[in-house]
């Protein structure tokens, strides 16, 4: 009993401590760290570093990125999310191209770089950014012209970045992983909300990411349907042109009222070969519905944060017969009341592939709390093969 009054957290082993350690922030870690020696060895184990946020810490300037840098920061770091100085009344330079070249040496394993309100405007391009990173998210950020633009790198600095991936490259074969490219930018996944210096320049220079897969606009409020025009996936005389690689799209304005809208999802007409996935959002739901019947190779559409009407949703989802799945997260409905006339014109929507498929039993299987229960029966008719979500959705009854 002795010994156990008078215990203390070092009878811990050191794996419970860094487990312990692990539930606070980068703020309590670093004073932790100066309770003992001890305790400055545990907080600097990689293990509690591998997703940092700093984004809660206001006023973040260069001098404490490069403090972290040194004495923190190393192998183990896998995602980073920084808050930069753009509100901020200090002001003054946040990311340099040091601090940049000395993250990518010391960080070789950085997957993902979340950046909020950060002003990237002393940077000239993207390259500058770690090459192994696999993710980008621009939050509130300010973008210089050309940042994009992926220009072909000098013989010095492939060597240098060849030098560096080849440290990791018998570890990735081994765990059967496909090394990164030293020849470009790897990125596969870019997130752009709110960034009003993006415009459609910057949109088409995405085409030279040879591994973009993945882009997500929101609140991208200079780019307009001939800017995704020019840059979907056309079939030409010298091959696919545009982002030809890309499998996901979303595009979402959640502007306030009265905001302008350019309606750039009317440039889906066109037709996007590859485009597998498409996410609406907002003010963009109606202009994408119009153009989505053009995209041949579409298989998951969702919908969200916007007002639909019953006889919308089937009109535009009779040319989707290939979808897959269908999903309305936080939609309101406005559905008309029940008369003979409207009832007619519904069951004319399915009528014939319900006939041809033999019919489906899943509206008679419907939830309780399923907010459109006649949307759901005639959706399971016009697209027998693809499954429906609804989240959160809601339902108004109007007279027109």
């Amino acid at each position: 009993m002795a010994d156990f009054r008078t215990s203390t957290l070092d009878y811990f082993p050191e794996n419970i401590l860094i487990d312990i350690l692990s539930y606070l922030g980068v703020r309590e870690l670093i004073r932790t760290g100066r309770v003992c020696k001890r305790w400055r060895r545990l907080v600097k184990d990689q293990r509690l570093w591998r997703v940092v946020d700093l984004t809660a810490w206001k006023g973040v300037t260069s001098r404490m990125l490069w403090v972290l840098l040194r004495q923190y920061l190393g192998t183990g770091l896998r995602c980073l999310r920084l808050r930069g100085l753009l509100l901020s009344a200090r002001g003054g330079a946040f990311l340099s191209e040091s601090w940049l070249k000395a993250l990518s040496s010391r960080c070789p394993r950085l997957r993902s770089l979340s950046l909020l309100h950060a002003d990237l405007r002393g940077l000239h391009s993207c390259q500058l950014l770690p090459t192994t990173l696999q993710v980008l998210e621009l939050r509130g950020c300010e973008l210089p012209q050309g940042f994009f633009t992926q220009t072909p790198l000098s013989p010095e600095k492939q060597a240098g970045m060849a030098s560096t991936a080849a440290t990791q490259q018998q570890g990735r074969v081994q765990t059967g992983k496909v090394p990164a490219s030293t020849s470009g930018i790897a990125i596969e996944t870019m997130v752009l909300d709110n960034v009003p210096s993006f415009t459609d320049q910057h949109l088409q220079s995405l085409a030279s990411w040879l591994r973009l897969s993945r882009l997500e606009l929101r609140n991208v409020l200079r780019v307009t349907a001939e800017g995704l025009r020019r840059s979907a996936a056309q079939e030409t005389d010298t091959g696919l042109n545009g982002l030809s690689r890309l499998k996901y799209l979303e595009i979402g304005h959640f502007g306030r009222p009265g905001a302008q809208l350019q309606m750039a999802s009317l440039g889906l007409g066109v037709g996007w070969l590859g485009l597998e996935e498409l996410s609406l959002g907002g003010k963009e739901v109606g202009p994408g519905l119009l153009s989505a019947s053009r995209l041949r190779d579409l298989k998951r559409l969702r919908l969200r944060c916007c007002k639909l009407r019953e006889m919308q949703v089937l009109r535009s989802c009779r040319t989707l017969r290939d979808l897959r799945r269908l999903e309305f997260c936080e939609v309101f409905f406005q559905v008309c009341p029940k008369t003979p006339e409207r009832e007619g014109e519904v069951e004319r929507q399915g009528e014939g592939e319900e006939g041809r498929e033999g019919g489906t039993d899943s509206g008679d299987k419907l939830e309780e709390n399923d907010p459109v229960p006649s949307l759901r029966r005639s959706l399971a008719a016009l697209l027998p093969q693809c499954a429906l979500v609804f989240t959160n959705c809601t339902v108004t009854i109007t007279s027109d």
